[in-house]
């Protein structure tokens, strides 16, 4: 797998320092400056303590089978500040490297935010998934995904029935950790902000609206189409 993350803090030389240090138990094997600077941290075939406590498609330690980026941004609690061109271009040829070397499918490149939706929002709404995509890194739909008639009224919080269920089952398609039947509850609300966040940044809201049922179905046949 390849994960992307944000550092969250207020600068580069903070972040390095932090996954320097052996008592903060936090690694990456790679950080991306603001400039374009790379600094390599641990090495590809090594475990790095990245994901954390996680999930994507039936498998848990994600630690143990994915190689992560920290890209210096000051996150949310720093108000999510863009990307700088630079920096997102070297973190292109940094994943297309990786992509080389490891045989990671399109499907396992992920946000930190997409294996844990319930404790993570990094990379952030404002990571520009899409150019990635173009540059063959991670999925993109291409054209605006269809309506279907039953997803016409979306789905809310407290909601059962088959656009619910639906959801799920995109979502589960997908790879994120979410049951195929149930209620539209407060651990589906936290897996539909992560996936907002990574395909549909500008409504992050975990509300099951018609753009997000129908993008969710989208996704999913892409991924079951790049497997």
């Amino acid at each position: 797998m390849l994960v992307l993350h944000y550092t969250g803090m207020k600068d580069g030389p903070s972040a390095l320092e932090r996954m320097r240090d052996p008592a903060s138990k936090v690694s990456a094997h790679y950080m991306v400056e603001e400039d374009g600077t790379v600094f390599s941290l641990v090495a590809e075939e090594k475990r790095a303590w990245q994901a954390g406590r996680s999930w994507w498609q039936g498998h848990e330690d994600l630690n143990s089978r994915s190689i992560g980026i920290e890209i210096v941004n000051g996150g949310h609690e720093y108000g999510l500040p863009p990307f700088p061109d630079l920096q997102i271009d070297v973190v292109i040829e940094l994943c297309k490297g990786i992509l080389s070397r490891w045989p990671i499918p399109q499907t396992r490149i992920v946000a930190h935010s997409d294996i844990a939706p319930d404790r993570k929002e990094d990379p952030g709404e404002s990571f520009p998934w899409k150019r990635l995509a173009e540059s063959g890194i991670g999925l993109w739909p291409a054209e605006k995904a269809p309506v279907e008639p039953w997803m016409m009224h979306g789905a809310a919080p407290g909601d059962l029935g088959i656009t619910v269920d639906g959801l799920r089952g995109a979502l589960a398609t997908i790879g994120y950790k979410v049951e195929r039947a149930g209620e539209f509850d407060d651990a589906l609300a936290a897996v539909v902000r992560a996936f907002q966040r990574r395909w549909r940044p500008a409504r992050v809201s975990g509300q099951g609206d018609v753009e997000t049922v129908a993008l969710a179905h989208a996704v999913a046949a892409l991924s079951l189409a790049a497997v």
